[in-house]
């Protein structure tokens, strides 16, 4: 077998594989890579040494067994016996489910999660959108301090358990997309800067060094994260990436890292015969993220907007603090805004950021359905002192509220995993991390974080307590009680509408708003579908339709129909869609 590494400024390489270390010979028509044979298969333990240095494991290691410190071991992607045939599935008409596999069960791997995508199926979602599985220190954890883009975390289940996981999903007729982390690794078990200039000191990012997509040594660098991409869509047999914070991707190469990425996607998209597609999260508020390659766009498919969120929150719960404050001043104008403009913030100016931010899409020639849109991700939950979601302090009419304009408005939804039934178990951020250093650093840091906007410390659940991810594991009991059970109900209907009656191909301009910011109402209508919401506590809210009758497909709380004076009339708390 064939083993390579590239470590450009190393004297002298050696391959320690089973026990044994051999000397590698320079690679004569690849600057910096050095090569070996060596008798090997699936599962046979390795890494290099580096000019006499101790054994660090691949860095495009596929599995590794023994954690981030730990050998690599070979992995054959063909040794894995698939059982269901996959097509693949289109991003136009999708419907998300964002899943973090550590706490959608308690027992936290790949199988057991398998064992509830039956209950996605029969909810209606169409893909699965699975939080980062790459190697991290320790059992559990959000997966964005991965240090291995190549690998999959073994506590999970490893490379196998993410195949069964996709293999089972297929067999549901469930896509499954992958957060995967291209803009940072992780501060513990990060050995890369040890084999070559993975980063650089040009730029600097939250994390610290950038990684380097243009400094000296970035082909590499670029390829290596690329191939990543490319092995785990083609060897998990999976749908599409979800590219995390790729504001921080820091490049200033005339192709962008990610039109070199969109290119490698869609061209591997064609070799295989299915389609592929990339979900770019970015604050940028720039619609050149979803533009066409070919009109000097970076060709990403679609796109998080945390715009549509941020309205939504604000609506729904008053919160104005930090980034809601521009949207809290008029929170049902900001509403309409995103839901016909995708951007709040399309130049405007941002008081958060103290400058104007975003541009302007064209409402006339985007497609709505590049645009995801969401009431809670893990972000959204996660980032708040108590994890707390929005079903522990809203009442489930207002929670059917905002299912309705989401999952029936006119960008792609996503729902956060326990959303469809109203899970009041909080989502909060954890941590496990082996270093007694780090994980105190982690603890406070949390605590000064949280302290600056009034929090006690004693009130920030400590990221290191194994109790707070047990805090955080849905509660399957929960969708079998009131109101768990009529707002899983709902959502599913409301699915079932999405797909029957929204069509992917819907234009921003095509999408409009009427409201009424002191009454507290809503109306949107994108097509044949009107969807009206009541958020007042209090009084009914008759809301003027543009036609005089109309039929109704779904409701929640009190809901009269207009009956030729095309008025709708909404108990407080309630939504209805009408045809």
């Amino acid at each position: 077998m064939l083993f390579e590494v590239w470590a450009p400024t190393a004297r002298r390489v050696a391959l320690h594989v089973e026990g044994e270390d051999l000397p590698m010979e320079r690679d004569p028509e690849r600057g910096g890579w050095w090569r070996a044979e060596a008798s090997a298969g699936h599962g046979t333990r390795y890494g290099f040494s580096l000019d006499g240095g101790p054994v660090r494991p691949d860095p495009r290691a596929r599995r590794l067994p023994d954690g981030p410190g730990g050998l690599g071991a070979v992995v054959d992607p063909d040794a894995y016996v698939w059982r269901h045939a996959w097509a693949g599935r289109e991003f136009e008409g999708a419907v998300l489910y964002e899943l973090h596999v550590g706490t959608f069960t308690r027992e936290g791997t790949f199988d057991a999660a398998a064992g509830r995508l039956d209950r996605l199926a029969d909810l209606g979602v169409t893909h699965v959108e699975l939080m980062p599985v790459c190697p991290f220190p320790g059992t559990h954890g959000w997966g964005y301090d991965g240090v291995a883009p190549w690998a999959v975390h073994e506590p999970y289940g490893g490379p196998d358990g993410l195949r069964r996981f996709v293999d089972a999903a297929h067999g549901h007729g469930l896509g499954v997309v992958l957060d995967v982390v291209h803009n940072h690794l992780g501060p513990s078990g990060n050995h890369l800067p040890e084999f070559g200039p993975y980063f650089t000191d040009r730029h600097h990012t939250p994390w610290g060094a950038a990684v380097n997509l243009d400094a000296p040594g970035s082909d590499e660098v670029r390829a290596y994260f690329v191939g990543s991409a490319l092995a785990f869509l083609r060897d998990h047999r999976l749908d599409g990436l979800r590219l995390d914070a790729v504001h921080a991707l820091v490049d200033e190469r005339a192709e962008h890292f990610l039109a070199e990425l969109s290119a490698a996607v869609d061209a591997l998209a064609e070799e295989l015969g299915r389609p592929l597609f990339l979900i770019a999260e970015s604050d940028r508020n720039d619609p050149r993220t979803t533009a066409p390659r070919g009109a000097n766009g970076l060709g990403v498919h679609a796109q998080w907007n945390d715009d549509v969120h941020h309205a939504l929150h604000t609506a729904l719960t008053g919160e104005a603090q930090g980034y809601y404050a521009d949207f809290a001043r008029a929170p049902l104008a900001a509403l309409a805004k995103t839901l016909t403009d995708v951007f709040f913030h399309d130049g405007t100016p941002s008081s958060f950021r103290g400058r104007r931010h975003g541009r302007p899409v064209d409402r006339a020639a985007v497609e709505s359905h590049r645009f995801v849109a969401y009431a809670q991700t893990h972000d959204q939950i996660g980032n708040r002192a108590r994890g707390d979601r929005l079903a522990s302090h809203l009442s489930p009419g207002l929670a059917a509220c905002a299912a309705a304009l989401v999952l029936c408005g006119p960008y792609t939804p996503m729902l956060f995993m326990g959303e469809e039934w109203g899970a009041r178990t909080p989502w909060q951020y954890f941590t496990d991390h082996p270093d007694p250093e780090l994980a105190e650093a982690v603890r406070q840091g949390r605590r000064r974080e949280f302290a600056e906007h009034g929090w006690a410390a004693e009130d920030v659940p400590d990221p290191q307590d194994p109790a707070t991810r047990l805090r955080s594991c849905l509660d399957w009991d929960e969708p079998r009680r009131e109101p768990h059970a009529a707002l899983l109900a709902w959502h599913r209907a409301l699915i079932a509408l999405r797909r029957a009656h929204v069509s992917p191909r819907t234009r921003p301009a095509d999408v409009h708003v009427d409201f009424d910011e002191g009454r507290r109402w809503l109306y949107l209508r994108h097509g044949g579908l009107h969807v009206a919401v009541n958020l007042a506590g209090e009084g009914a809210a008759e809301i003027p339709l543009t036609v005089h009758t109309a039929t109704e497909l779904a409701s929640w709380g009190e809901c009269r129909v207009p009956e030729g004076d095309g008025l709708l009339r909404l108990g407080p708390h309630s939504a209805a869609v009408l045809r």
